[in-house]
């Protein structure tokens, strides 16, 4: 599995929460994750929901796409006490180790490709 924006590599370890366990628990109880991961969220119809970081013990970054995979906003959230809520149309929300945004240099309005395979 692998992540893609324009086809450079930005994540080559991607898990995939689509239950609602997987997506309440999300990086909760974690110790860290390695910088080429990614958890990548499917909503089941584009909306606006609310990421919060309580039991999360270090910082990440957020992409929050719409349907078409386009970066609505991106964020960066502090352990334990982030919070954002998404773009009304979010139906793709990828968390991803902090300073990933800037490193890969990600914008809003890029498009970005998620390989399963």
């Amino acid at each position: 599995m692998i992540l893609k924006p324009n086809g450079k590599v930005i994540a080559s370890d991607v898990e995939f929460a689509e239950g609602i366990i997987s997506q309440s628990r999300g990086l909760m109880f974690r110790k860290g994750i390695a910088e080429r991961y990614a958890l990548v969220f499917i909503l089941p119809t584009p909306k606006s929901v609310s990421v919060h970081m309580l039991f999360v013990f270090f910082s990440i970054d957020v992409l929050f796409l719409d349907a078409n995979k386009k970066i609505l906003a991106t964020t960066r959230l502090k352990s334990w006490t982030g919070l954002a809520r998404s773009p009304i149309k979010t139906k793709y929300i990828i968390e991803m180790s902090a300073g990933s945004i800037e490193h890969h240099r990600l914008l809003p309005g890029e498009r970005v490709k998620i390989d399963i395979s």
